[in-house]
């Protein structure tokens, strides 16, 4: 790296799964002026997913395959936590191991590292990487926590916990505004409207940020990522209710009165942190803006009254329940969990009494192997479920019938969102320039390591595809 030209730093902004379309629309509306701003100084791009089957249409899958440029048909991530046990190797590790420093905050399904000079988050639903520097671990398990048990009234963390993220976070970054931010939202849960408790998730994004910028302050990294997911969030659970004309079960008006803005309120949010990225740019950083994919209205549940989530209310408890002895349970997404063994003949086990499970015929989990002696099952039942329901234990004498809600919970509001093989890529250059040809997401891995002068034969190893976009720019980023 001595007899290149020192290459700009860049941070990758990762925002999940924003449409164009709705960009676009909000855009010209005047709703978002930081984004126009953006989308202004920008090579804009329109990006096609890797693979577009419904089945592998996930985030989890396209993000890998933005951070390796390995493509599905070869890289086979398919579960969002299969990424850290694949070989190949990331943008993190091929620009490390040319000399760059590196950071990562919260990349989805990305394998860890401890690299000299370097900072990394592991996304919300990672339960395998560690934090470094291991102090960030304290963010991680908090975040973690709250988003793969947000829907969970049963499973409150303790007072010692949040002492020790406060302590952490106003240690490491916490600003006024974000600070002001939060005061706000409680007291308008608290004064206002005790229903706008879902506002509260983009603080997230404001605190992620606030520590993203201490520790890329601290560590100065060539090249860097940042994830967010709270809007992708939204669209998952609000579509309906921005537009109900597009669904046979409709959402109540006073949900849409609640819930009708719910997903520009997460872009406009997007929108003011863009501001905040623009004063990192004013000290050097170079900005990519990146969506993997997007979102469109879910519609294949609507005949039975659109498509519902069950959670248990105690998963440890559950499984105790019918005869299962887990080493670990580890919560993945939504309704899905991992569970660990002690040995394959346990795992065997816990798959044949999971699958015992039945509700008037139908199997209650969706059970899955995963790595070693580990189990992944989820709540296979999607429809409404009666109030007086009992699940059965088919084989099981010894064990008695119970009823369905005893034991789960359904998780609030319908999936309204479903992914669109559309993203979004904004290369800020200062110049605009709208590219009317759709792009691979599988380019953005090779137009980087153009960017630091990395050739295919420094990465031996590397066995991605796609191609630099700079030279089609004309631009040397």
């Amino acid at each position: 790296m001595s007899n290149k030209k020192k290459s700009s730093p860049i941070i990758l902004i990762e925002f999940n799964e924003l449409c164009p379309t709705l960009l676009d629309k909000w855009m010209k509306n005047g709703d978002l002026p930081n984004f126009k701003k953006f989308h202004a100084d920008s090579h804009v791009f329109v990006t096609d997913v890797d693979v577009n089957d419904a089945v592998n249409l996930e985030p989890w899958i396209q993000w890998f395959s933005v951070h390796t440029g390995v493509a599905f048909e070869e890289h086979g991530v398919f579960h969002l936590t299969d990424g850290p046990k694949a070989a190949y190797p990331d943008i993190w590790r091929v620009l490390s191991k040319s000399g760059y420093r590196v950071g990562n905050f919260s990349s989805m399904n990305a394998k860890g590292f401890d690299l000299p000079g370097s900072f990394f988050l592991p996304d919300p639903w990672c339960v395998t990487e560690t934090a470094h520097p291991r102090e960030l671990s304290v963010f991680h398990d908090t975040v973690a926590r709250q988003v793969q048990e947000y829907t969970n009234p049963e499973d409150a963390m303790k007072m010692m916990d949040y002492v020790r993220f406060l302590f952490f976070i106003v240690s490491h970054g916490l600003s006024v505004g974000t600070s002001h931010g939060i005061a706000r939202q409680l007291m308008a849960e608290k004064l206002v409207d005790g229903r706008l408790t879902w506002k509260r998730v983009p603080l997230l994004d404001r605190l992620q940020f606030d520590v993203f910028k201490h520790y890329l302050n601290k560590v100065k990294p060539d090249f860097s990522t940042f994830f967010s997911n709270s809007t992708a969030h939204y669209q998952h659970a609000y579509w309906r209710h921005m537009d109900p004309d597009a669904f046979l079960s409709k959402p109540s008006e006073e949900d849409v009165k609640n819930y009708g803005d719910a997903i520009l309120y997460g872009y406009q949010c997007m929108d003011r942190l863009l501001e905040r990225f623009f004063a990192l740019e004013r000290q050097g950083y170079r900005l990519i803006l990146a969506t993997a994919l997007s979102q469109q209205p879910f519609l294949r549940a609507e005949d039975i009254g659109g498509q519902r989530f069950y959670r248990p209310r105690d998963v440890s408890a559950l499984l105790a329940r019918v005869g299962v002895q887990a080493a670990d349970v580890l919560p993945v997404m939504t309704h899905q969990y991992v569970v660990r063994f002690a040995d394959d003949a346990q795992a065997r086990n816990a798959t044949r009494r999971l699958g015992s499970l039945h509700l008037d015929g139908t199997a209650v989990f969706e059970i899955s192997a995963a790595e070693g002696n580990s189990v992944r099952f989820g709540c296979a039942l999607h429809r409404t479920v009666p109030a007086d329901a009992e699940v059965v234990f088919d084989g099981h004498n010894d064990i008695p019938r119970m009823r369905f809600f005893d034991v789960f919970y359904c998780i609030d509001g319908l999936k309204s969102g479903r992914h669109h093989p559309d993203g979004v890529l904004w290369i800020k250059s200062g110049t605009h320039m709208e590219h009317d040809e759709k792009v691979s997401i599988l380019d953005i891995f090779p137009t980087l390591l153009d960017h630091f002068q990395i050739q295919s034969n420094d990465t031996p190893d590397c066995i991605y595809k796609g191609r630099s976009l700079l030279p089609d720019i004309e631009l040397e980023i």
